[in-house]
C-alpha cells in the first residue's frame, strides 16, 4: 500500500474529527508463546490502516492542526544490541520518513509527553475497553491535566468511540485497497486449488492444511487469514473444527475454510470436496442444491439491496 493512502486515510479521520479532538492509537501488544518465544507479531487493524507502521511498541496521536504535526508516533529507538537479535526497527527517524509520522518520540517518554498534548483538547477518540493497562493509562493522562485548570488549562470532557468511526471509513474501499483484496482471493484461491490437487485418501488434515501455507507464503502471504480449518467426514459438521489431525477417509467430503492475509487484507474461502476426487451420488445432488442457491443469490445481489438474510450452511454427508 503506497504511503499516500495512510496519509489520505488520516485526512478523512481528521476532518470528522475536527479541532478540539484527539485520537489515541496504540499498536497491539507482542503475545508470548513460551518462555522468550513470542507468537508472530501482527499490528492491530485499526492502528495499521491510519498508519501502515508494523512494529509494536508505538503509539500513534492524532491531533487536526496541530502546528507542530497533525501525525505524531511514539516508538522504539534504534538499538543496535537489541536489533541484532530481532532485526532494524524503523526508530524515530524512520516513522517520519517512511511512514509520513510528522513528529516522532521515544515510547518510553509517552507518560511525560502525552498528557501535555490533551491539554485544551475537548474529545478524545479512543477505543476503551480493548485493553485495559492501556486504559488505565489513558485515564491518568487525563487526570494530569484537569488540575492544570487553575492554570487556565482545560480537559478533554467527552470520549468518542474511535473503532467506530474507523469502522464506518473502512466500509468504503479505494482503488488500492480493492486491488490489495483481490490479490489476497487469488492467493486463497489457488492455495485452494493446491489442496484440491493433492488430496487423496490417507493423508491426515495437517498435510493437506501443509499445502494451503506452501502454497499461500510462495505467492506472498505471510501467513493465514486465520487458523485454518481442514475438516474431513464428520469433522465438517464442527463448526470451528482447527485440530487438523484426522486421515482423510475413502468415500468422505473434506471441508476447507482457509484464506490467506496479504498486506492486512484477508480472503476468505470455503469449499467441500471429496477426498478421492469423485462425488457419490447424494453428495453431487447436494452440491448442485447449494450451487443453484449460491447462484440465484448472485443474480438478486444489486447495489439497492440493503441486507441479505444469511442462513448457517448444513454439510450432508
Amino acid at each position: 500500500m503506497e504511503r499516500t493512502e495512510f496519509a489520505h486515510r488520516r485526512k478523512r479521520l481528521m476532518d470528522i474529527m475536527n479541532i478540539g479532538g484527539i485520537a489515541i492509537l496504540p499498536a497491539a501488544s507482542v503475545k508470548i508463546r513460551n518462555r522468550d518465544v513470542a507468537f508472530p507479531y501482527r499490528p492491530d487493524s485499526d492502528f495499521f490502516y491510519l498508519t501502515g507502521f508494523p512494529e509494536p511498541e508505538a503509539v500513534a496521536v492524532l491531533i487536526p492542526e496541530r502546528a507542530q504535526g497533525e501525525f505524531i508516533v511514539f516508538c522504539r529507538e534504534r538499538n543496535p544490541e537489541r536489533e541484532t537479535w530481532e532485526g532494524p526497527c524503523a526508530g524515530l527517524d524512520g516513522v517520519c520518513e517512511s511512514y509520513g509520522a510528522d513528529d516522532a518520540f521515544p515510547i518510553s517518554d509517552i507518560d511525560e509527553i502525552l498528557p501535555g498534548l490533551l491539554e485544551d483538547k475537548e474529545r478524545i477518540y479512543y477505543s476503551m475497553g480493548q485493553d485495559t493497562d492501556f486504559d488505565q493509562r489513558v485515564m491518568k493522562w487525563v487526570n494530569e491535566v484537569r488540575p492544570r485548570v487553575r492554570r487556565g488549562v482545560t480537559a478533554p470532557g467527552e470520549f468518542i468511540v474511535l473503532s467506530h468511526v474507523v469502522h464506518e471509513m473502512r466500509l468504503c474501499k479505494s482503488r488500492q485497497e480493492l486491488n490489495v483484496m483481490r490479490r489476497a482471493a487469488k492467493i486463497g484461491a489457488a492455495g485452494h486449488r493446491r489442496a484440491m490437487q493433492v488430496c487423496r485418501p490417507g493423508l491426515q488434515e495437517f498435510e493437506l492444511e501443509a499445502e494451503l501455507l506452501h502454497e499461500f507464503m510462495r505467492s506472498g502471504s505471510r501467513a493465514p487469514a486465520y487458523p485454518s480449518i481442514v475438516a474431513g467426514g464428520e469433522n465438517g459438521c464442527v463448526l470451528h473444527y482447527t485440530a487438523n489431525r484426522d486421515v482423510l477417509k475413502e468415500g468422505d467430503l473434506v471441508l476447507l475454510d482457509a484464506g490467506a492475509e496479504y498486506d492486512g487484507y484477508a480472503s476468505d474461502i470455503t469449499r467441500t470436496f471429496p477426498v478421492n476426487g469423485r462425488y457419490s451420488t447424494p453428495q453431487k445432488e447436494v452440491y448442485e442444491w447449494v450451487l443453484a442457491a449460491q447462484t440465484a443469490a448472485i443474480e438478486k445481489a444489486k447495489p439497492v439491496i440493503t441486507g441479505m438474510t444469511r442462513t448457517r450452511r448444513r454439510y450432508v454427508y
